[in-house]
C-alpha cells in the first residue's frame, strides 16, 4: 500500500501538529494517466524546530515550499509516499505542486472509460489511507481540517465533492501545462466543516443526475449516463428520506453536512463509502436487470449504513483504526434498526441480520486469525485486512446485546450525549461507554472485557434427561469454549419448545434467563412434555453458536423445517444446521437432505438465497467425494423441479434458477439452461434479461458447451462494463487447460482493472474444475509474495484470497501453506490470509470425514 503508517508514527504526528485547513487545486484536463494537484496546507506545530513528513503517493513532485522556502524534491520517497518536512515553525504553510496518478484498482482517484460511449468517469476512494494518492496530506483520521477544493474539468462534466459547489465558471478556452486547448469549467467548493482526510471525496464526469429535497436537505442521485434508464431514483430517495427522519428522531441532531449526494460509480472496490455529503456506491446497485427483493433489501441496508456514518464516523470520528469495529458495527446495527422500524421490511430485517450478518460473524470468528472486536491495529497494513466479519457483524451483534442489556432508550440517550459532547472531534471506545454508563446507570467495564477484548464464539447446547412419562428433567444449558479461547461469557437467552400442531411447528413454551459459566440449570423447563424441537437462543438474543439435540435435528431433517409458522426460528434452525455441518457434527448428506426437503418452505427471499448457496457449498467442499456427484444430482434435480413449479415471475423462481445454474453439470441440465437462453423452453413468467443471459452463459461455459466465440458474440450484444466483466468471467470458466492458462496470465500480469480482476478470478476458480486447477497450487505460492509486495492493497488481497488453492482440499495444500509461511516469512497481513485459507481446507477435510462415516 502507499506507505505503511504505524500507530506510533500517527500518534507522534498528532501530538506535534494541529491542521487548520487544506486548499486543493486539481486540473483534470491534462491526459489519461496523470492529473495536476496543487495543495496548500496550513498547520501549527507544538514544538518549533521539529520535523515530520507529509503523505503523497504515486506522484511526480515538481516543487514544494515550506513557509516560503523551497524543499528538496529529491528528498521525496516515492516508495514510502512521504515528503520530509524539516524545521517546522509554530505556524506553517506547505505548498506541494505535483502530478498524481489515476488508478484503475479502486484506491485513490480511479479513472474509468465507459465502453458504451467512451465517456470518462472519475471517483475517489480514500479509506483507509489513500487520500494522499490525490493530494498531499497528513493522512490519518485524528488530524481533521477544513477542505477547500477547486477543480478544472472538461465543460460537459459534473463535479461532486463534500460541499455543494460555490461557483462554476465557464472557460471557453483553456490551455493546460502540456499545451492542451479545450473548453472547461472551474468548480470551486467552499471550505467544509472539519473532517478526516479519508472521508473527503471527488467524483467527476458526465454523470446523469436526479435531484430532490427532504426536510431542507438537498438530495442528489448520480450514475453514468449509459445507466440512466435503469436508475430507480424514486426508491433510493424513499429509503433516504425514511433514514433521515429516523436518524433525526433517534440521534436528536440534524444531519451536519448540508447537501446529501449518493453516487453510483463504476468499478468500485467496496460496497459503499461514507464520504461526508457525497456517498459512493458500488454500481451493481443500479439494477439493469431484474433482481430479487433480497438485493433491494441489501441496497437499502447499505444506504442506511452509510447514512448512519454521517453522525458516527464523520461527525464524530475514531482517533485511530483500533476502533474501526465501532465505526462499522454501529452503522450496521443502526441500519438494521432503521430498516426494522422505519421501512417496509419491518421486523423481518432482524431475520436477515441473523441469517446474513451473524452467519458471517460466526464464520470469521472461528478462523485462526480471529481477534477481539476491539482489535490491536499497529499499522495500516493490519487494518486493511480487518474489514471483516468481526469488525462489522460480530460487533453489530454485540451492540445488539448491549442494547438489550442497557435498554434501547438508554442506549440512544447515551448516543445523543456522545454526539453532543464530541461533535467534530475524535474519540475512543471509552468515550462511548462512558456516555452509556451515565444514561443507563450500569457499569460496562466487565461487559467490555468479556465481549470486546476476547475472541472466538461460545457454543450453547441443551442437556436433559427424560422421566418415566417422557417429560424433560434436569434441563441444563451447557456453554463451551475451546482451550485456546477459554472465555465463557454471560448470555441472555430465550429457550423455545416447539411441537407439531397439525401441519405446523409452533412454540408451546418459552423461558428467558441468563446463562453463565459451563452449566446453567433451567428449572422452568423441568416437567414439560418433550417437544419435537428445542431451540436455544430463540428470538436470537445472544451471540453464540447453538446446537440441536438429536431428536430436534431429526425433526428438522424429516420435514419439520418446513412446518415453522414464523421466519426467525426457521432461520435460526437453518443457521444451526449449517454450523453443525461446518463443524463436522452433522453429516453433509443430512444437511443436503434438509435443504432438499425444506427449501420450498422458505418465504424470506434472503434466507432462501443463503440456504441455496450453502447447500451448493456443502456439496462442493464438505461432501464425501464418493457421494458428491450423487448429492449434486439430487440437489439440482430438486432445484429444477422448483424452477418449473415456482410462482411465475416470482423472486423465488429467479432464485431457484440462479442456484440451479450454479450447480448444473449434467448434459440434460445444461440442455435445459440452453433452452432458457435461446428462448425455446423459458419457464412461464421468467424474463431472460441481460444479467440472466450472462448467468446462463457462465453456467454453459463452465460446463464446456459455450466456446469463446459465443462469449464474444454475447459481449457484442451487451458492450457495457458489466458485459466486459461477465465476459472475462466466462472466458476464465471455460474448462480447458488453454483457457485456464490464459486467465492465469491475465490475473498475474497486473494490468486488469479491479473489477475485471475480480471477475476473472471468479471464473478461473471454478469449483467444477478442480483437476484443471491443480497445477496452479504451486504457481500461487510462487507469485503471492511478489504480488502482495508490489500491487495496490485491494488487488493484492483479492489475489491472495481469491487464487489461494482452496479447492485443492488435501492435507498437502495445508502443508504447502505452512512451508511457504516458514520459508518466506510474509507480512502479518498476508500470513493471516494464508492461514485462513489453510483453515478452510482443514475444516473441509473434517466435514468430509464426518460425511463418509454416515455413508
Amino acid at each position: 500500500m502507499a506507505g505503511n503508517l504505524t500507530r506510533d508514527e500517527a500518534r507522534g504526528r498528532a501530538r506535534l501538529l494541529k491542521v487548520e485547513a487544506y486548499s486543493v487545486e486539481l486540473d483534470l484536463t491534462e491526459g489519461d494517466e496523470r492529473f495536476e494537484s496543487l495543495t496548500t496546507i496550513r498547520f501549527s506545530c507544538a514544538e518549533p524546530g521539529a520535523s515530520t513528513f507529509v503523505d503523497l503517493a504515486g506522484a511526480r513532485v515538481r516543487s514544494a515550499t515550506l513557509n516560503g522556502t523551497a524543499l528538496d524534491v529529491a528528498s521525496y520517497d516515492a516508495e514510502k509516499g512521504r515528503l520530509p518536512l524539516p524545521g517546522l515553525a509554530a505556524a506553517n504553510e506547505l505548498r506541494v505542486d505535483a502530478d498524481c496518478s489515476y488508478m484503475r484498482t479502486g484506491e485513490g482517484l480511479t479513472r474509468f472509460v465507459d465502453p458504451v460511449d467512451q465517456k470518462v468517469y472519475l471517483h475517489s476512494q480514500f479509506e483507509t489511507a489513500d487520500a494522499h494518492r490525490m493530494y498531499a496530506c497528513f493522512d490519518q483520521p485524528d488530524l481533521k481540517a477544513a477542505f477547500e477544493l477547486t477543480v478544472l474539468a472538461p465543460a460537459d462534466w459534473e463535479v461532486i465533492s463534500n460541499a455543494a459547489p460555490g461557483t462554476v465558471t465557464e472557460l471557453e478556452e483553456h490551455r493546460g501545462r502540456h499545451g492542451t486547448l479545450q473548453s472547461a469549467r472551474r468548480w470551486h467548493f467552499p471550505p467544509t466543516p472539519v473532517m478526516s482526510t479519508y472521508i473527503t471525496a471527488l467524483v467527476a464526469g458526465p454523470y446523469h443526475t436526479v435531484r430532490d429535497e427532504h426536510d431542507g436537505i438537498p438530495l442528489g442521485v448520480f450514475c453514468r449516463a449509459s445507466l440512466a434508464e435503469h436508475l430507480d431514483a424514486h426508491n433510493i430517495f424513499e429509503i433516504t428520506k425514511q433514514g433521515f427522519d429516523f436518524f433525526h428522531r433517534v440521534f436528536g441532531l440534524r444531519y451536519p453536512f448540508g447537501k446529501y449526494d449518493q453516487i453510483f460509480v463504476p468499478e468500485f472496490n467496496a460496497g459503499a463509502m461514507e464520504n461526508a455529503g457525497a456517498v459512493t456506491f458500488l454500481e451493481d446497485y443500479v439494477f439493469r436487470s431484474r433482481v430479487t427483493d433480497a438485493i433491494v433489501e441489501r441496497r437499502a441496508e447499505t444506504i442506511l449504513h452509510e447514512m448512519a456514518h454521517m453522525w458516527f464516523g464523520d461527525l464524530v470520528t475514531m482517533r485511530w483504526w483500533d476502533d474501526l469495529w465501532l465505526n462499522e458495527s454501529f452503522a450496521t446495527y443502526m441500519s438494521v434498526l432503521c430498516q426494522a422500524e422505519a421501512t417496509r421490511w419491518g421486523q423481518g430485517a432482524w431475520t436477515t441480520f441473523a441469517n446474513v450478518e451473524k452467519s458471517w460473524a460466526y464464520r470469521q470468528d472461528q478462523l485462526p486469525s480471529t481477534h477481539p472486536i476491539a482489535a490491536d491495529i499497529p499499522d495500516m497494513q493490519a487494518v486493511e485486512v480487518n474489514f471483516d466479519g468481526i469488525t462489522y457483524a460480530k460487533g453489530a451483534s454485540v451492540l445488539k446485546q448491549l442494547v438489550a442489556y442497557v435498554g434501547l432508550d438508554n442506549f440512544l440517550a447515551g448516543v445523543r450525549d456522545y454526539f453532543n459532547e464530541h461533535a467534530w472531534g475524535n474519540t475512543e471506545l471509552k468515550d462511548l461507554l462512558s456516555a452509556l454508563e451515565r444514561t443507563s446507570g450500569r457499569d460496562l467495564s466487565s461487559w467490555s472485557k468479556e465481549w470486546l477484548e476476547t475472541a472466538w464464539v461460545n457454543t450453547l447446547r441443551p442437556s436433559f434427561t427424560l422421566d418415566d412419562q417422557g417429560r424433560l428433567a434436569d434441563f441444563d444449558v451447557l456453554q463451551e469454549a475451546p482451550a485456546d479461547h477459554p472465555t465463557l461469557r454471560s448470555h441472555r437467552v430465550a429457550i423455545g419448545l416447539y411441537s407439531r400442531q397439525g401441519d405446523a411447528l409452533v412454540r408451546v413454551k418459552r423461558v428467558e434467563l441468563d446463562v453463565v459459566g459451563p452449566r446453567t440449570p433451567v428449572a422452568g423447563l423441568n416437567g414439560e412434555p418433550r417437544p419435537d424441537l428445542i431451540l436455544i437462543n430463540d428470538d436470537d438474543l445472544t451471540y453464540a453458536k447453538i446446537r440441536l439435540d438429536e431428536h430436534s435435528l431429526r425433526t428438522l431433517v424429516n420435514g419439520g423445517i418446513a412446518a415453522f409458522t414464523e421466519s426467525l426460528p426457521r432461520a435460526l434452525c437453518w443457521a444451526a444446521a449449517w454450523d453443525m455441518t461446518r463443524d463436522a457434527e452433522m453429516a453433509t448428506r443430512d444437511y443436503v437432505k434438509l435443504v432438499i426437503s425444506g427449501v420450498h418452505s422458505i418465504a424470506d427471499i434472503t434466507v432462501l438465497q443463503t440456504v441455496l448457496r450453502q447447500g451448493r457449498l456443502a456439496l462442493q467442499q464438505y461432501a464425501d467425494p464418493a457421494w458428491r456427484e450423487e448429492g449434486m444430482a439430487e440437489l439440482t434435480a430438486a432445484l429444477r423441479r422448483l424452477v418449473v413449479s415456482a410462482e411465475p415471475g416470482s423472486d423465488h423462481q429467479l432464485a431457484y434458477l440462479n442456484a440451479f445454474a450454479a450447480g448444473a453439470t449434467a448434459d440434460d441440465d445444461l440442455a435445459f439452461l440452453r433452452g432458457v437462453l435461446d428462448g425455446t423452453s423459458v419457464p412461464e413468467g421468467l424474463t431472460v434479461d441481460a444479467d440472466l443471459r450472462w448467468t446462463l452463459i457462465h453456467a454453459l461455459a463452465s460446463g464446456g458447451v459455450v466456446p469463446a466465440g459465443e462469449i464474444a458474440e454475447e459481449l457484442r450484444r451487451d458492450p457495457t462494463a458489466t458485459g466486459e466483466q461477465s465476459a472475462a468471467m466466462c472466458r476464465a470458466a471455460i474448462p480447458t487447460a488453454a483457457a485456464k492458462e490464459e486467465a492465469w496470465a491475465s490475473i498475474i500480469g497486473g494490468e486488469l482493472s479491479g473489477a475485471n480482476l475480480r471477475a476473472t478470478i471468479v471464473g478461473f476458480m471454478d469449483p467444477h474444475h478442480t483437476d484443471l486447477l491443480r497445477p496452479y497450487g504451486e504457481r500461487f505460492f510462487a507469485e503471492v509474495g511478489r504480488i502482495y509486495k508490489t500491487w495496490p492493497s485491494d488487488s493484492a488481497q483479492r489475489f491472495a484470497m481469491g487464487c489461494y488453492p482452496a479447492l485443492l482440499i488435501d492435507p498437502t495444500t495445508v502443508a504447502r501453506t505452512q512451508d511457504y509461511i516458514s520459508a518466506s516469512e510474509p507480512s502479518a497481513a498476508l500470513r493471516r490470509l494464508l492461514l485462513e485459507g489453510a483453515d478452510g481446507i482443514g475444516r473441509a477435510l473434517r466435514a468430509r470425514a464426518k460425511d463418509a462415516s454416515a455413508a
